[in-house]
């Protein structure tokens, strides 16, 4: 037997079960404008990682270096990020030439190999070493193979790649980073972490022979005018997942408009039926955020000459100052000219 019983005329059920209504983002009809920076950007090789690599020793320190970027990506993937697939001439240390140290000081001059795989090209890579506050010599033994040198200062070791000397000391050799693509870190599969996101593999294995692949992983932040425009300042959406939503909007603007201006159309081999869905995508955010117009201030503060990007379609600067507006669901960008190096 059932018993019914009648809802009474002052109960508001939304209200009894708000806990298990999605919190969507309240609204407001106020224009808003954004300015866009850097925060902070990290770079990781990706290819060290990429297919199946075997699992790293974490009893040597090479081991560990890997595992400790497994992680930093690991942590990106967990949140709202931008990541920048770049590529470099390819570059290696070359292990069947010796190390050389100045007769005074901590200059080391380190044998490379650069070009592609079947025609290197022998040179020499000379940096200014800083003893480590943890050291118990005045210099290091070192030990060289083909991705990484490893510094035994006695109280600790260092490995490091070729890519962490070139943007942490000042080098002769000047290469060009360019932009292949522009993406989100969020990444719940974590296939990132485990190099194997499909689009970066592609182009991994397009360019194998003659470029390292590396990914910038870049921390945003968004500065909304006025700032009583803002939707996340309102007390309605002081909660993870309004938040988040908010977030994720705002970092699809931002992917598409820097998509487009690296890579040319911002389409990325999607179909028909993804570009409607894509475009549609966009004018809904901007029906939502009453967006009039963003600028992108892409400068970051570390990296040595690895700061200086450019792409296929954009000349490498220091700096790329970017004034985009949202057309009808399509990302219209502008560069304003500084007076960065370029």
């Amino acid at each position: 037997m059932i018993l019914e019983h009648p809802v009474p005329d002052d109960v508001d059920m939304p209200e009894l079960h708000a806990e298990l209504l999605p919190n969507i983002p309240a609204r407001n009809q106020a224009a808003q404008s954004w300015q866009v920076s850097v925060v902070d950007a990290k770079f990781h090789w990706y290819d060290l990682i990429t297919g199946f690599p075997d699992k790293p020793d974490m009893h040597n320190p090479v081991g560990r270096y890997i595992r400790r970027m497994q992680f930093d990506l690991e942590a990106a993937t967990e949140k709202q990020m931008l990541y920048f697939v770049v590529q470099r001439p390819r570059m290696r240390f070359d292990p069947s030439r010796s190390v050389h140290w100045s007769f005074f000081g901590l200059k080391l001059s380190i044998p490379v190999l650069t070009g592609s795989e079947d025609h290197p090209v022998a040179d020499i890579l000379t940096i200014e070493l800083k003893v480590p506050f943890s050291a118990t010599l005045k210099k290091p033994s070192t030990v060289l193979d083909e991705c990484f040198i490893t510094l035994n200062w006695g109280g600790c070791i260092e490995a490091l790649t070729v890519h962490d000397l070139l943007r942490t000391f000042d080098s002769e050799l000047r290469l060009s980073t360019r932009v292949l693509r522009v993406g989100q870190t969020r990444d719940p599969a974590g296939l990132m972490a485990k190099g194997r996101l499909p689009a970066v593999q592609k182009l991994c294995q397009q360019f194998n022979d003659s470029y390292d692949t590396l990914l910038l992983i870049a921390q945003i932040h968004t500065d909304v005018t006025p700032p009583e425009a803002d939707p996340g300042l309102m007390p309605d959406n002081q909660n993870r997942v309004a938040e988040d939503a908010l977030s994720h909007e705002r970092l699809d603007v931002i992917e598409s408009a820097l998509a487009r201006y690296f890579e040319g159309s911002g389409e990325r081999g999607r179909s028909s039926e993804e570009k409607q869905a894509h475009r549609e995508r966009l004018r809904q955010i901007q029906a939502d955020q009453h967006l009039q117009q963003f600028s992108i201030d892409l400068a970051f503060a570390e990296g040595g000459n690895y700061r200086f990007l450019g792409s296929e379609h954009v000349a490498k600067a220091e700096r790329h100052l970017l004034d985009c507006q949202l057309v009808d669901g399509e990302v219209q960008v502008r560069r304003v000219p500084t007076t960065d190096k370029e």
